[in-house]
């Protein structure tokens, strides 16, 4: 059994023997917080895990006759504001008189097999033998308002989804200013917590922070959850490392403005908030009408970070990633931009698809400049054509010749942006995000379509559609260059207009939910600007993400790292690109190039007309190796050995689930002068009994000395050995491949 219930007390523990959850009822008919960590056994009470100590005179007390029950010092599951807990408030209503302090209090509850959908929004999914949910319903007697907590336990994993959905069932109209989808009260404060921020071109790199009295948040109020902050937050006990001890990891179901937050109390309490970001936010109820909110996942982990990244990736390669693509190879692609940028034609596109073919590459991918009369980035978004001067034969030729010479076609889209410089915005003006009568902020010279109108969403269908259906398109790269300003629906009332970001986001997933449908072998892949809308929410459509525009190969190996502790290896788009290095300037070698590139979505971001027969004869090489692999990089384990942010040296490795097969990436930024002797590397994850041999080496292991002493690393040059070196110089590398004998 996955969920308890102790119907005499009011108790709920959801439990499979990797983690339990366990929450009751508290006197005022509130649920309060009793233990969220290590699976522990079941027993008939817990209500010796609930401790009433009596505040400070200064503090409310709930009761007249029992000071000791106090909503200051109660751990709670859903907490309100404005009945003695002065700490932030995970729901917040408004009635046309004024702002409501609420109490709901316990009505029910209800079990079902399986996980059932959420409304209109991404989230992950389960069968009847996969996962148990329980739906808490709460009722706020005074106002006519139900609140509904939905928790899904997954048989196989660590793992807590929560959600929340609030009714009105008064005749009055009621606006909802904040409706988290998760709050949970942690017992202490002893805690850093780590966050994945960064900015354009250096997404996700991993920060700590102890926790102390006080709020800490993450958050985005761009109308993207944005390259600057990750929707996702940890928390870790100060003696955890990579693969030991207790971590608690947050992770948000959405694309748009989100908070994630941590509060310290003055008794050291943690409380932590995942949900919809309150700024700008109030959604108008009329009687009857209810608001969905999104899906929050909850992680826990004894065995480290590393532990805690393999239950995400766990649970999101098999339970949010669409079954079309949760095991389908993913296509090895060619994407013409650091090609040809804006300059290019059919014959030179034909030229640098023949020669990707002949190098064994799988997919054709024609990117920014291909529509209207866009030849920079001022002009033509929506105006979704063939560019007839550089195309005079048309899209659907194209393609066919592309698909002729053995390889996918696939197109490049900005559907969520206008050029004002387009036959589109001068056609529909009013389709902007903005008022016209105010001076409108640009972003890379576009602005900003207003997907919460409808007719929005539909024309884009229609134009998509078609053109997937005329050139037989097997991939879209879907991109969003620039983050939501003027945030003002010219369709929208008023009184409506706080629903503007969600109704946002919600037209953008029901454009996907539409192509999806009608093209499920079309293989998406997200990007915005690069990484600034790698989350979950539009993992849930497109089983890859542009990781980030900067293709640099060292400065991939933070950002791959980063992304790595939440989201699976297969998501991350992941090219070799040009040397030098478009975003850095930097000279990288083809080899170290490939060998970061191998851990995601491998493909490349170059023009292979320019490279010298020893360079085509490496890509040859190189290609053959993701293709043996990629397999086992989808499928696989992960295991992070050497931390980028922490030294010089990045390590990383994948094994697969019956520990038969490893492949090992290690990387060495800067050269080091003498460097020590002894250099292996200790690896994780194999079968100790079990002889593999390395490929690389020409050598055999046995599991246990590999993980306790080390894998030999190539001999480095150290200023007298040149006749024995194997490597030296900067942005040193090696991938190597170990299987069971």
């Amino acid at each position: 059994m996955d969920i308890f219930v102790d119907e005499k007390r009011k108790l709920f523990h959801l439990t499979n023997g990797k983690v339990s959850y366990i929450f009751h009822v508290l006197k005022n008919g509130s649920l309060g917080q009793l233990y969220f960590g290590k699976a522990i056994h079941h027993r008939e009470d817990f209500s010796h895990f609930q401790t009433n100590n009596i505040p400070t005179p200064a503090s409310c007390h709930y009761y007249q006759d029992d000071p000791a029950f106090s909503l200051e010092t109660t751990r709670q599951e859903y907490p309100v504001y404005g009945k003695g807990d002065f700490r932030d408030a995970a729901i917040e209503l408004k009635s046309l008189e004024g702002d409501i302090g609420n109490q709901f209090r316990f009505q029910g509850y209800e079990i079902s097999k399986g996980k059932p959908k959420l409304a209109e929004l991404p989230a992950t999914y389960a069968s009847e033998n996969e996962a148990t949910t329980i739906t808490i319903k709460l009722i706020d007697e005074t106002i006519g308002v139900v609140l509904f907590l939905t928790y899904t336990i997954f048989h196989c994993y660590p793992v807590i989804t929560r959600s929340a959905r609030i009714k009105n069932n008064n005749s009055d109209i009621l606006f909802v200013k904040k409706l988290m989808s998760a709050s949970i009260d942690l017992p202490d404060d002893k805690y850093k917590m780590i966050q994945l921020s960064g900015t354009w071109s250096r997404e996700r790199h991993i920060k700590e922070r102890d926790l102390v009295q006080g709020i800490h948040t993450v958050s985005s109020i761009r109308g993207a959850s944005s390259h600057h902050h990750n929707p996702f937050l940890a928390l870790k006990r100060k003696k955890t490392t990579e693969h030991a001890n207790d971590v608690y990891g947050f992770n948000f179901v959405y694309s748009g403005n989100f908070l994630a937050q941590t509060e310290v109390d003055h008794y050291h309490v943690t409380r932590v908030m995942m949900g919809i970001h309150p700024h700008q936010f109030k959604w108008k109820l009329k009687k009857g009408q209810s608001f969905q909110s999104p899906e929050a996942v909850l992680v826990y982990s004894d065995e480290g970070i590393n532990g805690m990244s393999q239950a995400f990736h766990d649970l999101y390669r098999n339970h949010l990633i669409r079954d079309t693509w949760k095991t389908k190879e993913r296509p090895i692609l060619i994407n013409n931009w650091e090609a040809t940028y804006f300059e290019f034609n059919e014959e030179k596109l034909i030229g640098i698809a023949k020669s990707a073919k002949e190098l064994g590459m799988e997919l054709f991918v024609l990117d920014d400049g291909w529509f209207g009369k866009r030849d920079d980035d001022t002009a033509s978004l929506g105006d979704w054509f063939a560019n007839e001067r550089k195309l005079p034969n048309g899209l659907t030729i194209l393609a066919q010749k592309v698909n002729g010479l053995g390889l996918q076609f696939g197109l490049w889209f900005e559907p969520e942006m206008v050029s004002p410089d387009s036959q589109l915005y001068k056609r529909h003006p009013e389709w902007i995000v903005g008022k016209q009568d105010r001076y409108l902020t640009f972003g890379r010279n576009q602005l900003v379509l207003d997907f919460s109108m409808d007719e929005v969403v539909q024309y884009m269908y229609q134009k998509m559609s078609a053109i997937i259906q005329d050139t037989k398109l097997s991939y879209i790269k879907w991109d969003m260059n620039r983050n939501i300003t003027d945030a003002y629906s010219q369709a929208l009332p008023f009184d409506r207009q706080g629903e503007f970001f969600h109704r946002y986001i919600l037209g953008v997933y029901h454009l996907y939910e539409k192509l999806i449908s009608k093209f499920p072998g079309v293989l998406f892949e997200s990007c915005a600007g690069g990484g600034g809308r790698f989350d979950p929410g539009m993992l849930y459509y497109a089983p890859q993400a542009w990781t980030s525009d900067n293709t640099d190969a060292i400065e991939r190996l933070k950002i791959q790292y980063g992304t790595s502790l939440v989201y699976p290896i297969y998501s991350m788009g992941s090219h070799v690109s040009v040397t030098p290095n478009h975003q850095t300037r930097r000279n990288t070698s083809m080899e170290t190039r490939a060998n970061t590139a191998y851990f995601g979505t491998f493909g490349y971001e170059l023009n292979p007309l320019e490279l010298s027969s020893s360079e085509k004869a490496e890509v040859k090489e190189q290609i053959q190796f993701y293709k043996n692999h990629r397999n086992l990089i989808r499928d696989g384990d992960f295991y992070r050995l050497k931390n980028p942010f922490e030294g010089n040296e990045t390590a990383w490795m994948i094994v697969s689930k019956d520990k038969r097969e490893a492949v090992v990436g290690w990387y060495k930024a800067l050269a080091t002068p003498n460097p020590e002797k002894q250099q292996v590397l200790l690896l994780k994850g194999l079968n100790e009994d079990g002889l593999y041999r390395c490929d690389a080496q020409g050598k055999t292991y046995y599991g246990d000395e590999l993980m306790y002493r080390g894998l030999n690393l190539p001999i480095e040059y150290n200023g007298a050995n040149a006749d024995q070196a194997e490597r030296s110089g900067d942005f040193q590398s090696a991938v190597f491949h170990l299987k069971l004998e």
